[in-house]
Order: C-alpha cells, then sequence, then structure tokens
C-alpha cells in the first residue's frame, strides 16, 4: 500500500526506552524524530550508546516504554504482536552486520526465502529474487553460492534479499562492520544508488566514514539523540 510522499516514513514522538531493576535503566531517553520518503539518515554513535535499542524499536523488534511511533503514518502502539509482525514484514527490509545466509542454497535460493512468510507464489519468488539480485549488480551470481563469493556480495546478496518484499524502509545495523576496505566501498557505493533511486535509508554505524556518506545525520549517546544536522553533498 502507498502512503502519502508528504507523510514521514518514521515519526517518533517522545519515545523512550527503559529497562526494569532496581533502579530502572534508561536506554533511550525521549525522543523526537522525523524521517521522510526517500531520505538517507545515519545514526551514529559508540558502543553502548543506544544505536541498538533505537533500530529494534525502529524495526519493529520491540516496542517503546512510551510515546509513539508512527511507520507510514501508522500508529504502532496498539498493534498485536501480529499485526507488528506484518507490518514489519511488509514495510521494514532489514541489513545486519552478519549476512545470515544459507550456505547451501545459492544467492537466488537465499533472497527468494524471504518471500516465503509472505506466500508469494513459487514463480513470482524466483522473479522477484532475480530482480533484487540485479539491483545489487549482482545478475551475474544467482547460482553462486555463499561460499564462493566475496564478504562484500555476501553483504550485497543480504541487500538484495531485505529489498524483495519492496519495502518503505531499509535498515541497516553495521552493514560494513565484517568487510575489508574494498567490500565495504562498494556495499557503500551500492547503498547510496538504492538511495538515489529514492529508497529510505536508516544506517547504523559507529564508522565515521559510513556515516559521512548519508545526506543527514544524527548522534546518539547515553540514550540521548542529538537534533538531526543537515549536511552538503
Amino acid at each position: 500500500m502507498s502512503t502519502d510522499a508528504r507523510t514521514p516514513v518514521i515519526r517518533l514522538t517522545g519515545v523512550s526506552r527503559s529497562f526494569g531493576g532496581e533502579p530502572p535503566v534508561t536506554a533511550l531517553h525521549p525522543t523526537d524524530l522525523s524521517v521522510r520518503q526517500g531520505e538517507y539518515l545515519s545514526v551514529s554513535g559508540p558502543s553502548g550508546s543506544g544505536k541498538s535499542v533505537l533500530l529494534h524499536l525502529l524495526g519493529l523488534l520491540d516496542a517503546p516504554s512510551g510515546g509513539r511511533y508512527e511507520l507510514d503514518g501508522i500508529d504502532t502502539g496498539p498493534l498485536t504482536d501480529r499485526d507488528r509482525s506484518t507490518l514489519r514484514g511488509r514495510r521494514i527490509g532489514f541489513v545486519f552486520q552478519s549476512f545470515h545466509l544459507l550456505p547451501h542454497r545459492t544467492a537466488e535460493e537465499n533472497v527468494a526465502l524471504a518471500q516465503v512468510y509472505r506466500q508469494v507464489p513459487r514463480p513470482r519468488r524466483a522473479e522477484a529474487a532475480r530482480e533484487a539480485l540485479r539491483l545489487v549488480g549482482l545478475a551475474h551470481r544467482l547460482d553462486a553460492l555463499p561460499t564462493t563469493l566475496s564478504g562484500g556480495e555476501r553483504q550485497r546478496v543480504a541487500i538484495a534479499r531485505a529489498l524483495v518484499n519492496r519495502p518503505g524502509l531499509l535498515l541497516c545495523d553495521e552493514p560494513t562492520g565484517n568487510l575489508g576496505s574494498d567490500d565495504s566501498e562498494a556495499v557503500l557505493d551500492r547503498l547510496d544508488e538504492l538511495h538515489a533511486q529514492g529508497r529510505t535509508l536508516v544506517v547504523i554505524s559507529h564508522d565515521p566514514a559510513v556515516a559521512a556518506r548519508a545526506g543527514r545525520r544524527v548522534t546518539i549517546r547515553d540514550g540521548v539523540l542529538s537534533e538531526p544536522t543537515e549536511v552538503a553533498r
């Protein structure tokens, strides 16, 4: 389902996250954040700053302790776990530091498997997987096993898997964390291309070089998110 281009993909209003204990631990202080359609945002900060907590909230993998989170204009607060899972599968693609590819499945099969839970017919799965791999520059590696791919190619297969269901939002958690410099550049170049095609990206990383690729940057420290700062590109 399409949304009005004026509706933010992400809108956090006073969103916070605390964990029980004596005393309770506040991992994310009340936060306001808006991410527009087609925006490329980086979130950077040191280890333990709250980046993972924020990612889990944005990805509907966790629920806030307070505040309101709207995804594509949908208030996620009242949703059941099942509804949240469905919304996550339709609207969000994830790219993690670890590739999580099945070693005995081809690149095409790994990407196609992401559509199983959406009950996409098998012939359409293969077609969509091939198109997603083409988008990340791997149309020539459809039948390759992960063990025969470079680290950068494996991460690009993971990006294709995140894209295959055509999500409105791509969340990347340390996408170059396991890569050398050449593979990192190739993956970041591909993310730049996806952004140029109009995709909405949020990239979480501790690496300043990764953050510098984004058109807009925020930082997080001790659970406090900075005000967004526009960056000239």
